[in-house]
């Protein structure tokens, strides 16, 4: 799927970071780690930026995360970006021994501080940091990312602190399954927020993360939502769903309301087809 992507043109391939399936799915093989997998596609893949949509804050350690990203990096040779989040299915932490804190936001917000101030600590200098929830004493701040900055998202639909929290750390603002409406009010407040700490609101990037189900005609893109499990009408109200034209009208209209670019939730990874339609008749109409 990511060396299609490669193939095709796009300009991404991102991972979601989850330990357990969801809804009807059986699950198997079992998951894969998502910043495992992206170090191996650091070294298949040439062009496509590699990220995550959204690194769970819970999985991981600050410290250990900023290890593991710059590595993934430098094995790209500077094709990272970093979506971090709070995480939020309690489900998979309690399947897999992971500790699920009852303060996720404070935690996500020292982790940001700490992940960027690693990176931001120069060559030869120590990083020191007291928190309430992470503590580290004089870290020699290395492995270094191959970028001068690896972009930093955040995403959500939180009306205060999320906003906040972007404005302060991050370089992109995404927004999931969302609605027209609401992702107009929601990059209004994250416009808002980065005004108020004295950020230029376009120097962000607003992004929004859709589900993607199209087809050449009804009947492909009825086959396609029933091997996902879900619905085309549900799909049309929700994600990207239906014709190639379809399709692009409504990226249109995210984008009449301020989002520069758009995730594609693909969940069947052995549809290659389902891609090359994409790139060839929606991602061809977009400027």
């Amino acid at each position: 799927m990511a060396k299609a992507s490669e193939d095709l043109g796009f300009d991404a391939f991102f991972r979601s970071d989850h330990y357990l399936k969801m809804g009807s799915a059986d699950g198997l093989p079992g998951p894969t780690d998502a910043w495992i997998t992206l170090a191996g596609l650091a070294r298949e893949t040439k062009r496509i930026r590699l990220g995550t949509l959204m690194t769970a804050g819970t999985f991981r350690l600050p410290g250990v995360l900023a290890i593991q990203v710059a590595q993934v990096d430098q094995m790209s040779g500077g094709r990272v970006e970093l979506g971090l989040g709070a995480g939020w299915f309690e489900e998979e932490h309690k399947a897999y021994g992971i500790p699920f804190p009852k303060e996720k936001f404070a935690r996500l917000e020292e982790q940001l501080a700490i992940v960027t101030g690693l990176w931001a600590t120069e060559t030869g200098r120590t990083f020191s940091y007291d928190g309430t929830h992470y503590q580290l004493t004089d870290s020699p701040a290395l492995p270094k990312p191959a970028q001068s900055k690896v972009p930093i998202l955040i995403g959500g639909h939180g009306a205060k602190r999320t906003p906040r929290l972007t404005a302060q750390y991050a370089d992109e603002f995404n927004l999931p399954f969302a609605s027209i409406e609401d992702t107009e009010r929601q990059f209004g407040r994250v416009r808002a927020a980065a005004e108020a700490v004295g950020r230029k609101a376009d120097d962000l990037v607003y992004s929004n993360a859709l589900i993607v189900c199209v087809g050449k005609d009804d009947a492909e893109v009825a086959r396609r939502a029933a091997s996902i499990g879900r619905e085309v009408a549900e799909l049309k109200v929700n994600g990207l769903a239906g014709s190639p034209a379809e399709v692009v009208d409504k990226i249109g209209r995210y984008g009449a309301v301020g989002a520069s670019r758009i995730y594609l939730q693909v969940m069947d990874l052995d549809d290659l087809d389902h891609l090359e339609l994409i790139s060839s008749q929606v991602q061809s109409q977009l400027s």
